[in-house]
């Protein structure tokens, strides 16, 4: 697989801590002498990784003009999980399982803004579909701000198979959808719960949605018919988190 450009100065930082082995490389900018840099060098420091000092023309070049902050590195890939690793796991957590599922999310922006607020809820882990779903790429690191090494993200084979698989094992499928009359804030989102968004426009898939044991909707009052999905996923996690904190 080819190596990725990951720059930003919170996405390098969290892949320095939890996936070093994974960096190739590293560049920074010449005269960048503040606190911030400085952390990200003593890390480098701590893990052998040598760093290239490279202009800010340069690494504007190497980023096309991301927001690079000073700092970037090449490094593999970040590697998905597989239902294997999702049913491990499952039966390691020594709490009720609190999962997010992304159905048909193709956009790596929305990814990645999923990805991060996923990890300040504490989700355990965000499930996709291998097809028609976004990939794990430098555009998703960077949105998720360290999310991506930090939350794990299962791309599974057969999305419904998956689903019906987590019920046998107690945990409540909760699907989102406009056209219901439950709304999320009347629902009940505590105990063993998996959170189901399906893309936008489109929603979820027929089949996801027939393995859902219920679906709620955030209510709109102005003239917009729906939000983004990665707000809407927002909306809905931190009720949950609300919810599950009582």
């Amino acid at each position: 697989m080819q190596n990725e450009i990951l720059f930003g100065i919170h996405a390098v930082k969290t892949a320095l801590k939890r996936d070093a082995k994974r960096i190739r490389s590293m560049c920074a900018q010449k005269g960048r002498k503040d606190e911030r840099i400085q952390q990200v060098l003593e890390l480098a420091q701590e893990q052998d990784i040598r760093v290239k000092w490279l202009s800010r023309q340069e690494l504007d070049q190497l980023t096309d003009n991301g927001v690079h902050q000073g700092v970037l590195v090449e490094c593999e890939p970040i590697r998905s999980h597989n239902e294997k690793q999702l049913e491990q796991m499952l039966d390691n957590l020594d709490e009720q399982p609190f999962l997010l599922v992304l159905d048909g999310v193709t956009d790596p922006h929305n990814l990645g803004a999923c990805l991060r607020t996923a990890d300040a809820a504490g989700v355990h882990a965000v499930i996709a579909p291998k097809d028609k779903s976004a990939p794990l790429n430098a555009t998703v690191a960077k949105v998720a701000c360290g999310a991506a090494e930090a939350v794990p993200y299962v791309q599974v084979t057969n999305l419904a198979r998956t689903l019906k698989a987590l019920q046998e094992r107690g945990i409540w499928i909760t699907g989102t959808a406009g056209e219901t009359d439950l709304d999320v804030y009347q629902s009940n989102l505590t105990g063993p719960m998996a959170l189901v968004m399906g893309a936008e426009g489109k929603g979820m898939r027929r089949l996801t949605r027939e393995h859902c044991d219920q679906l709620v909707k955030i209510p709109m009052a102005g003239e917009v018919s729906s939000l983004n999905v990665s707000v809407a996923t927002g909306v809905c996690l931190f009720e949950a988190v609300r919810q599950r904190s009582r």
